[in-house]
């Protein structure tokens, strides 16, 4: 898994007994993790936005995804007792450098060869996970949240799913298992959090949050971003970097008439983040107890602080109290969407997505 905030790839070990093996829904027996080349980051970061050369960069830059996404795979059994023969599938969810849910003919697009992983792995791989989705009318995001009703839901107990990633995104797990859940991206999570950091302090995240909670929050500013038509938009909805991203953030702060420090805009920012996670729980007709955080803004004690102050009323906690570490739960959905893929079984829900069926996802790349 590599996600929105491209700052590092997850690759996990998993295994998903059938039903009727175990009462455990999974086992995650490894992990390991590997920083994005910067230059690689970079290149990623530029096809995000039009730019020159995109389509042979793009090219590029899906070729030597696919070999590190390879390599993940192959140090992280070298770690293990695991050959790659003993491994079903690899799913990959690949890099987005394009979600456009909202065009007049919507699309996505990630990219990381699976035919290059396959071939240097030797293990089949699942990738193209989002696609078959948009074409049944759905916006093919997120789709973390049909991993977190198989791994996470429990009968008779209403709880709430946020990953916060570079975008975050909310399920809704309700305790009645027959009924619909709701998932959709609340905007974003660290994505201009790390993007302000990374061109002010030349750092590539502001660790647990210290240099934004040493500014104070420009309610002008605030208020303004928060003015933006995603946020009020009615689920299903999905968004990403290229729309969330320091030219939106300048846009905004060139209508502000006088200039902000930059640890003040970073204290927004996260408030922005945390406003908005806030208003989308507020603004679901349901109200659980419990909410289970996971994604890389779990790090961010500045931010999860402030969540639970804007929402007194709710326990916030990590996944590790439901079994499954944070910064893994996104590495070990695809795992299972794999597997999904494999025995012809859905993955995406259309209640979350907005898709007029359950589908099939991924395409299949035999070893």
């Amino acid at each position: 898994m590599s996600g929105t905030s491209m700052d590092g790839i997850d690759a996990a070990l998993v295994h998903i007994p059938n039903e009727a093996e175990s009462d455990s829904p999974f086992t995650l027996i490894k992990t390991y993790s590997h920083p994005m080349p910067l230059q690689l980051k970079e290149d990623l970061s530029s096809l995000c936005q039009p730019s020159y050369d995109a389509i042979n960069r793009m090219g590029r830059c899906d070729v030597e995804l696919g070999r590190l996404f390879a390599d993940c795979c192959l140090q992280l059994l070298a770690e293990s007792n695991y050959k790659p023969s003993d491994i079903k599938a690899i799913g990959s969810h690949g890099q987005t450098i394009r979600h456009m849910p909202f065009e007049k003919i919507p699309f996505t697009l990630q990219i990381g060869d699976p035919n290059t992983i396959t071939a240097n792995t030797n293990i089949t791989t699942v990738a193209d996970f989002r696609r078959r989705d948009m074409t049944h009318g759905g916006q093919a995001a997120p789709l973390t949240p049909a991993f977190h009703q198989f791994a996470f839901q429990q009968q008779g107990t209403h709880r709430w799913i946020l990953n916060i990633g570079g975008i975050a995104n909310i399920t809704y797990l309700p305790a009645d298992k027959h009924a619909a859940i709701i998932g959709f991206d609340t905007g974003p999570g660290n994505t201009l959090l790390d993007q302000w950091c990374l061109k002010h302090c030349n750092k590539p995240f502001d660790a647990q949050g210290d240099w934004a909670a040493s500014g104070c929050i420009d309610n002008k500013l605030l208020t303004l971003m928060l003015s933006d038509p995603y946020f009020t938009l009615a689920y299903p909805k999905s968004t990403g970097r290229e729309y969330f991203n320091l030219a939106w953030l300048n846009s905004h702060l060139k209508q502000i008439a006088r200039s902000i420090s930059a640890q003040d805009i970073q204290a927004t920012l996260l408030e922005l983040t945390v406003s908005s996670i806030a208003s989308s729980i507020k603004d679901i007709d349901t109200y659980p107890t419990d909410i289970f955080v996971c994604g890389g803004g779990v790090h961010n004690i500045a931010l999860m602080t402030r969540l639970q102050e804007l929402r007194p009323q709710l326990n916030v906690q990590t996944t590790n109290a439901l079994g499954l570490h944070p910064d893994w739960v996104e590495a070990v959905t695809f795992a299972w969407l794999a597997k999904q893929t494999l025995e012809r079984k859905p993955g995406n829900v259309p209640s979350v997505t907005g898709a007029k069926k359950l589908s099939i996802l991924g395409a299949i790349f035999p070893a």
